[in-house]
């Protein structure tokens, strides 16, 4: 299975442990991953601020980059759902059409197209699961609090499969973290005490590391943590499945 690895600029710039660990668990699982050198932005952040038709030639170059692969996975819900939403603005060819219709959050990859629902490696901690906003009610990957439909969530799915992981119950499992990428910036007030909110909800239930399919938001999280002096930390849901040795 041919798989081109896209890996969003904060986690090139700031995490690329998310990045090497996304790679090896694809690699582990069967896949014939690729790294195309010449990828770069997805283009949210200027959608984000309002010049989304400056963002184009951007969208066309990331088209050009990964048209050719049979998937596109990232560790990122945010940038997967603005690959598949905000690329209709440019003529809808082909190549436009493949990438759209076959960029994958990693975790969604992992349970929709690989099936995988058991790994090796062990997590003896308490864990809370943060859901992301543009993973939840964009790319629709578990269940909302306001949906009457089944309970599902591909992120528990795959954690449940981890050994010895307790996962715990929050009182709002569906809450924003505050961050918003732009949001962070223009409404920092509301976005800090979304994120301390979120926090007391993780440490209020006993968790000893918050997890999420999106590191913009434990990003965000993280620093909220250290300012507080915190013990509970931040790991990317990829980095559960398949840890590092440091």
């Amino acid at each position: 299975m041919k798989v081109g690895l896209f890996i969003p600029c904060y986690v090139d710039q700031f995490f690329p442990q998310v990045g090497i660990a996304t790679l090896t668990l694809l690699e582990k699982l069967g896949c014939e991953v690729t790294f195309p050198m010449q990828q770069t932005c997805c283009g949210q952040p200027l959608a984000n601020s309002g010049m989304e038709s400056d963002a184009k030639s951007i969208y066309h170059h990331f088209v050009e980059v990964f048209s050719s692969f049979s998937y596109i996975v990232a560790p990122s819900s945010s940038c997967v759902y603005h690959v598949k939403h905000h690329y209709n603005i440019i003529e809808q060819n082909e190549d436009v059409q493949q990438v759209r219709n076959h960029v994958y959050d990693i975790c969604a990859f992992l349970v929709d197209v690989l099936k995988v629902e058991q790994f090796q490696a062990s997590f003896p901690h308490k864990v809370g699961l943060h859901q992301s906003c543009h993973g939840l009610r964009g790319l629709r990957m578990a269940k909302a609090s306001e949906q009457v439909i089944p309970a599902y969530s591909k992120w528990l799915t795959l954690l449940q499969g981890v050994p010895d992981i307790e996962l715990i119950d929050l009182d709002r499992p569906d809450e924003c973290c505050g961050f918003g990428g732009t949001f962070a910036v223009t409404h920092e007030a509301v976005s800090v005490k979304m994120g301390k909110d979120k926090i007391d909800d993780h440490s209020r239930n006993g968790a000893e590391y918050i997890t999420s399919g999106d590191m913009s938001c434990l990003m965000h999280l993280d620093g909220l943590l250290r300012r507080k002096k915190s013990s509970v930390k931040v790991k990317h849901i990829v980095e559960i499945l398949n840890p590092m040795e440091s």
